[in-house]
Formats: C-alpha cells, structure tokens, sequence
C-alpha cells in the first residue's frame, strides 16, 4: 500500500488537474458552458432523461439542471416534452444540431488532447486511461452521499447568504462521465 507522503502528493496533482479541465473549458464556444456541454454529454451517453434523473447525473439542485435545460432549449439543441407518465415532469432530449454540436465539442477535446500529450506513446496514454477509470471505480458512484467525507462546520460568519444546498456546483464533461 501507498504510504502518506505519496497519497498526499496524489492528492496535489489531483488538484492540478483543475488546470487540464480550465484548459478544455476554454475551447468550448461562447454560448455552451462547461456545465451545458456536461448535460449534452449525458444525454448522448444515456439517451432521454427525466430532468430529475439528469439532476442526479449531474450531482447538482434541480434548479441548475433547470438552467442547464432552458439555455440548451434556447439554442434548439435539446427538446423538452411532457413525460407521459407524470405531464408535471419533462423528459429530455438532443435534437439533430445537439449532436452536432455534441461532435464539434468531442472534436476539439479531442484535438486538443492530440496536441498536448502529442510527446507521449499510445501506451502511456492507454495506462492514464487504465488508471483513472480504476481510480474512479475505487470511489465507486461519486454521486451518492454515502462517498462523501463530513464537512466540518462552517467558519462563522461564512455562511452562504442563500442558504443550505446540496451542490451549487456545474460538473464539466469530464465530472459528468
């Protein structure tokens, strides 16, 4: 097993990779955030989604998905329908120009990783690959609650003027995965 010094430098890069996830961030277009892109992704991978079931994917407040859902509808790249089983929910789903540009944001994640990692081999590539997805089933879902570690208490003082929230954050892409 690892010791402590090792598992805290692991813990520093793991940070760092926030400068990798900046990096393809910044390729997307100006009306498709990184957030946006994630729920595009999603429905790509999963096919049509209750907007509860792609709130729980994305591990935020439904009022996000929400956001998420009215911008990506804006722009005609996803439709939003009744469920037919429950007309207060909606049921998800890309259009033709949401896998479009689904393809263009894939393209260029794509080239862009060609471009950065051009001075490594096929196979160190295919071993970051084999490692991250075992370091992401070493912690399982993610999602639920039962991995997450107890936060301390808020400093005084400190507290979100809106209140409680189970996440307030947009996942990337690559979190959405």
């Amino acid at each position: 097993m690892a010791g402590q010094a090792q598992f805290e430098e692991l813990a520093r890069q793991l940070s760092a990779v926030g400068a990798v996830k900046r990096d393809l961030g910044r390729i997307l277009p100006a009306d498709c955030s990184p957030g946006s892109a994630g729920v595009l992704t999603l429905l790509d991978r999963h096919g049509d989604l209750r907007m509860s079931a792609l709130s729980e994917l994305l591990s935020v407040d439904m009022s996000v998905t929400s956001r998420h859902a009215a911008h990506l509808a804006e722009r005609g790249w996803i439709e939003r329908s009744p469920d037919p089983t429950d007309k207060r929910s909606r049921i998800l789903r890309l259009t033709p120009e949401g896998h479009a540009v689904l393809a263009e944001l894939t393209r260029r994640s794509t080239d862009l990783l060609a471009e950065r990692l051009s001075d490594w081999t096929d196979d160190e590539v295919g071993q970051l690959i084999g490692l991250m997805t075992r370091l992401r089933a070493s912690f399982g879902d993610c999602r639920s609650t039962s991995h997450r570690p107890h936060r301390p208490p808020p400093v005084p003082g400190s507290e979100d003027p809106r209140g409680p929230s189970r996440d307030r954050t947009t996942r990337t892409p690559a979190q959405a995965t």
